[in-house]
Order: structure tokens, then C-alpha cells, then sequence
């Protein structure tokens, strides 16, 4: 692991670190502002280190719903957890981590968020953005309107 990674995400500095990260976000306690698109990956990494896909998307979802209440972040239409995003990342990420034969979760967690934690936009490979701002897709899962060999795709 880069140091500069470990910068950015200093959860990533070790073990303790990184179960310090997970118990904050649990808890409701990670301060809002260190909830970014890296520690959704993080988290998304960690939990599918030791669980079924199935189960750590429960877990996932149930966390983001449970950490948004307690950060103050509304779970509406508009805003807060979205569903098909949760599972298209809980999927990919899961991926990594259950076919990479990690030795530890903090190698895996580490390996994912290299992989994804600064790419935001991966998703647009498979969904267009009136999906994403659909209501719908936030409330439940929307299939892939996009292929990622198609051409124009690669936003």
C-alpha cells in the first residue's frame, strides 16, 4: 500500500485503524465528512471478506440507512441510500475481494480501495444517468441499461 493512499484513507494504515473505522461508522460516529466514496468501498470490502454476497449486502444496506440516520443524512426519494448503486458496488467490490485469495481483510480492503476508492464514476459503465436519478432505482434495484462495450459508454 502506497503511502499516499494511506494519506487519503488513513484507515488503511493498519489492522487497529481499520476496525477503529468500522466500529465509528457502526456506531454512527464517523464524522460525516469522512464518509466518502473510499470508505463506502472500504466498507463494502470488509464486509465481503468473511460473508456471502446475499449477507454483506444486508449488511451494507442495513449500515448506510443506520449511519445516515445517526449523521442526520434523510433516507428519502431524493437523498441518502440508493439501492441500486449499493448493489452494483457490493457486487463488483465482492467480486475483488471473494476471487483475489486475500491473506488478511486489511489486504483485501486495501487492494479494493486502490482499485475503486477514487473511481466514482465506474457505474456510469453500466447505468445511464436518468437511471441513477430515477426515485426508483433508489428505492429498489434497477438492472443495467448499459453495457460496457458499448460504444459512448465510457463516461
Amino acid at each position: 500500500m502506497n503511502s499516499h493512499h494511506i494519506a487519503i484513507y488513513p484507515f488503511l494504515e493498519s489492522e487497529a485503524a481499520l476496525e477503529d473505522f468500522l466500529a465509528r461508522w457502526k456506531a454512527g460516529t464517523l464524522p460525516k465528512p469522512s464518509w466518502t466514496h473510499g470508505a463506502h468501498v472500504a466498507v463494502a470490502a470488509y464486509l465481503a471478506f468473511d460473508h456471502t454476497a446475499e449477507d454483506a449486502l444486508d449488511l451494507t444496506r442495513a449500515g448506510i440507512v443506520h449511519y445516515n440516520n445517526c449523521v442526520g443524512t434523510p433516507n428519502t426519494e431524493d437523498s441518502g441510500y440508493h439501492e441500486t448503486l449499493t448493489r452494483f458496488w457490493s457486487w463488483e467490490i465482492g467480486n475483488v475481494v471473494r476471487g483475489g485469495g486475500f491473506a488478511s481483510r486489511l489486504e483485501a480492503v486495501r487492494q479494493v480501495v486502490g482499485l475503486f476508492g477514487a473511481d466514482r464514476s465506474r457505474h456510469r459503465l453500466f447505468y445511464g444517468f436518468d437511471v441513477v436519478a430515477d426515485r426508483r432505482a433508489r428505492r429498489e434495484w434497477v438492472a443495467p441499461d448499459r453495457s460496457p462495450g458499448t460504444p459512448g459508454n465510457h463516461c
